[in-house]
């Protein structure tokens, strides 16, 4: 089931030892488009100080007592990397924070957790599963860059927000939202408002199908038409998505689907 990524805001973050904050925002890759890092405001016995949370920690989602269970301890999270959000977050810093609590990194790999399928499976708890499961090149080395344009790839979803989508042919909206997949934190559709052009409807556009982002100018560059996207399902928040709702949307515009897209990668 996907679910908007704004449900996760104010989530209780529930440590081995005790509660250590509430979650305020979320870093996502935009190469890959998949949610990074979660943002931990920690209450005043450290004196709200803000760290990363990487999904690779979390056990369980309990959405309904908007609580997140994580197999890190009070004193980890005290001792961790400060994070300044009013910086980009570049690779130096993710290295460190990988480093400061023993993870595998998630990139140098063709998969959106370096050769894992879910970042669950890279938490050292979880080596038991791994060890009895094939990864292929999950070992892969990464340098890291220095002082390059790659070197600054994760955004705050705040940040972006209200971002301006242009079609082909001209705009067509701007970004209210994200959903996301709780299985692998992938960002499978952006919620797109039209308000402003007809009638206050919104639809879904996904990462696969944007042509490039201006991150200078706020702007997302769509492959289709606003006809296209006038005439798309219209998307309603109230309700959960269905697969064969994703079909029909990815049926109008003449795509494969995500869920399709991994079958065909794994019968090559």
């Amino acid at each position: 089931m996907l679910h908007n990524l704004k449900e996760l805001e104010g989530f209780a973050i529930h440590a081995s030892d005790g509660n250590v904050g509430e979650t305020t925002e979320f870093y996502f890759d935009d190469e890959q488009w998949a949610v990074r890092y979660l943002v931990v405001e920690k209450g005043a016995w450290l004196s709200s100080k803000k760290v990363l949370l990487s999904p690779i920690a979390i056990k369980n989602i309990d959405w309904a007592k908007r609580e997140l269970s994580v197999a890190i301890s009070k004193s980890q999270v005290k001792d961790s990397p400060d994070i300044d959000t009013h910086k980009p977050v570049s690779r130096q810093h993710e290295l460190d924070y990988l480093g400061y609590y023993g993870y595998p990194l998630y990139w140098g790999n063709t998969g959106l957790w370096g050769g894992y399928p879910s970042p669950y499976l890279m938490s050292p708890e979880n080596q038991s599963i791994v060890e009895s499961t094939i990864v292929a090149d999950a070992e892969v080395p990464y340098v890291a860059p220095h002082n390059s344009s790659s070197d600054h790839h994760l955004r705050s979803n705040i940040a972006v927000m209200n971002y301006h989508i242009e079609a082909t042919d001209g705009e067509i909206g701007h970004l209210q939202g994200m959903l996301i997949d709780p299985e692998t934190w992938a960002i499978r559709y952006l919620i797109i408002n039209t308000s402003n052009w007809w009638l206050g409807h919104s639809v879904l556009v996904a990462p696969e199908w944007i042509k490039e982002v201006s991150w200078p100018s706020s702007k997302v560059h769509v492959d289709m038409t606003q006809a296209q996207i006038q005439n798309a399902p219209h998307y309603d928040a109230s309700k959960v998505l269905e697969r064969e709702e994703e079909k029909a949307l990815h049926l109008h515009y003449g795509r494969h689907g995500y869920w399709e897209n991994a079958l065909l990668k794994s019968a090559k």
